[in-house]
């Protein structure tokens, strides 16, 4: 991973750089955790932002939560496990049962609300991946006749 704020974020925090073989049992063992998605900081500056937000909000939930940094190798792969499709994303889940995902940047008072709300929840559904699909305009599907 690239040096950025979140890199600094991890060397403050310790909150773990996750890997393939290790994401699983890091959210299955522990009550409630929170992944963080970076993508890119170039591509995504966002998630800089989301780095100085994510220790805030550890601490506003007075360790309830613990965080994990998804490393950059196989976010993409998870992505498509988790059905989000907006960068950076914090996903929630309860040992390892998702209990939902927070995309992008947010104000506080948002980030406050949305996670007490899914950490009050119950386990859902992971929702599919989703795939835009584009449909071409009615009459450009019709045939001229002479």
């Amino acid at each position: 991973m690239a040096f950025s704020l979140i890199t600094g974020m991890i060397e403050r925090t310790g909150y773990p750089l996750l890997g393939e073989a290790d994401l699983d049992g890091f959210s299955d063992t522990r009550n409630e955790v929170v992944l963080f998605f970076t993508e890119n900081p170039e591509r995504f500056p966002e998630s800089n932002d989301v780095a100085m937000v994510l220790p805030e909000l550890i601490k506003a939930f007075e360790g309830r939560l613990q965080a994990g940094v998804v490393n950059q190798d196989f976010q993409h792969q998870l992505q498509r496990r988790y059905g989000f499709g907006a960068w950076p994303a914090l996903v929630l889940l309860r040992k390892g049962a998702y209990l939902g995902v927070i995309t992008g940047m947010r104000n506080w008072d948002d980030y406050l609300h949305l996670v007490r709300d899914l950490l009050n929840s119950e386990p859902v559904a992971i929702p599919g991946f989703k795939v835009p699909v584009v449909t071409a305009p009615a009459d450009s599907q019709e045939k001229e006749h002479d």
